[in-house]
């Protein structure tokens, strides 16, 4: 579909192509955003030209540097007050989100985005808010908070992205929605985006939308990057087959999906019986442990991410080799979401299916969808590979002290790789917080690593570290 005024690339036309001033133009270029996904050439054009939108893409695709650029085209960064709201499901996905726009807004000097998610003190969002900001990224309940208690305007707003829309309406946020979106102008520009397509988007977007065009890629995954082979099992048969599809298959990073949190506490028991170092994500977590969960999930510390679709939306995990299906969804789109987050980019993944014989009426609707046969196997073709127990490659350290300590993930590095004399191929991730760092380092040199935090200095400082799993 096009806008009135601007043409739509083609998928993989050059971002050369869009009206973007030359700082940004030179600024993607240098962040090696050369050719636009699907999203970004059929959504960007008609944001560009002031069109509300409703788009359908996938995590991965592309779409928030889409929305993102849409944002910050629209930005007067001599006015301070905010001008942009991104609206996100979950703090994971907001922090996200705000990471992507801060890349693309180095085109700009002095662009302030702030990120606004329970689960930390409201007082120093607060005093943030009260310097100013030009774009505001968090969760729904977040900024009703801070409207209700005078911190936060949007009446400044030009534009309201809805990110996520599907999974905000599954957690029930369909009022706090409205209630965000009173606040700002009706002369706005509104951004709907969603994974999939279910009734209650085409109420959000007939309630606060206006006269939007709509983008809804068919999403298709490549054969030859997501290998995918169905099992059919006994449901007293399934937990433990997913233990023998890891062994068998040996993925070093494989997100286990659960059609319930019932069934994802059975399967984390099951595979901690059988020796798999496995974390579980759900609903009824704490936002802390759901933190510490992704944190070593997304380091490479844990090998297993047992998941719901609902706690698993959101997240973008590089290198995901394997997708197990403990369950067939009953939604077709859910499925192709589910199998999408692997065989990313140059990669390839498996996505692996269980199913008994009454999900059967499931995976036909499934093949009807994508337009193709599945692959069957046979339980008693999988024999454990060799290699051992299955380790993570990275263990995580917990450090007390972060953000309140002025600590950056470059301290942490120094004192690693400066005084201990460890090599820097082997630290990984480094998550700095308001309280506490954490910080992936390879299996084989923890102890060193440990030692060394707990016996030398991080910006001067004696600091105090474990290991996250004691």
């Amino acid at each position: 579909m096009t806008s009135n005024r601007t043409p739509a690339p083609a998928a993989g036309a050059s971002f050369a192509a869009l009206p973007l001033g030359d700082a940004m133009q030179a600024n993607l270029a240098q962040l090696g955003y050369t050719e636009m996904t699907p999203i970004q050439a059929a959504a960007l054009p008609l944001m560009l030209a002031g069109n509300d939108l409703i788009a359908q893409a996938k995590t991965g695709s592309g779409k928030t540097a889409a929305f993102a650029l849409g944002v910050l085209n629209r930005l007067d960064t001599r006015d301070f007050a905010v001008q942009a709201a991104v609206l996100c499901p979950t703090r994971e996905l907001a922090e996200q989100v705000a990471q992507e726009l801060r890349r693309l807004a180095r085109a700009e000097e002095n662009i302030k985005i702030l990120t606004l998610c329970g689960g930390t003190p409201l007082r120093p969002q607060a005093d943030s808010l009260a310097h100013g900001a030009h774009i505001v990224v968090g969760t729904p309940g977040r900024l009703m908070d801070h409207i209700e208690r005078g911190t936060l305007s949007l009446a400044g707003i030009k534009t309201l992205v809805l990110d996520e829309a599907d999974r905000m309406l599954d957690m029930g946020f369909f009022d706090d929605i409205a209630y965000v979106a009173k606040q700002c102008p009706a002369e706005r520009q509104t951004l709907l985006f969603s994974a999939t397509y279910p009734e209650g988007i085409g109420k959000l977007a007939q309630r606060f939308l206006r006269n939007p065009k709509e983008v809804k890629l068919a999403e298709r995954h490549d054969a030859a990057k997501i290998r995918q082979r169905f099992y059919e099992v006994r449901d007293d048969e399934r937990l433990h087959a997913v233990g023998q599809l890891l062994a068998h298959y040996r993925p070093a990073s494989t997100i286990a999906f659960c059609n319930t949190k019932a069934q994802c506490r059975d399967l984390l028991e099951v595979l901690h019986a059988e020796g798999v170092e496995a974390l579980a994500l759900h609903g009824d977590l704490e936002q802390r442990d759901r933190d510490l969960v992704m944190i070593q999930f997304a380091n490479r510390s844990c090998t297993v991410l047992v998941a719901t679709d609902v706690a698993a939306r959101g997240l973008d995990i590089a290198q995901l080799e394997a997708v197990i299906n403990v369950d067939v969804t009953q939604d077709p789109e859910v499925h192709v979401h589910r199998i999408g987050r692997t065989g990313r980019a140059d990669q390839a993944g498996w996505a692996l299916s269980l199913a008994s014989l009454n999900e059967m009426g499931r995976v036909g609707a499934i093949e009807a969808a994508q337009g193709t046969e599945f692959e069957w196997h046979k339980l008693s073709e999988l024999a454990p590979a060799p290699g051992g127990p299955m380790l993570a490659p990275m263990v995580t350290l917990q450090m007390l002290g972060g953000k309140k300590e002025k600590i950056r993930p470059g301290d942490v590095l120094g004192a690693l790789t400066g005084e201990a004399g460890l090599p820097g191929t082997q630290i990984g991730k480094i998550n700095v917080t308001d309280v506490f760092t954490y910080v992936a380092v390879d299996r084989d040199i923890a102890p060193q690593a440990l030692r060394a935090l707990n016996e030398g200095k991080v910006k001067g400082k004696r600091v105090k570290a474990r290991y996250l799993t004691d």
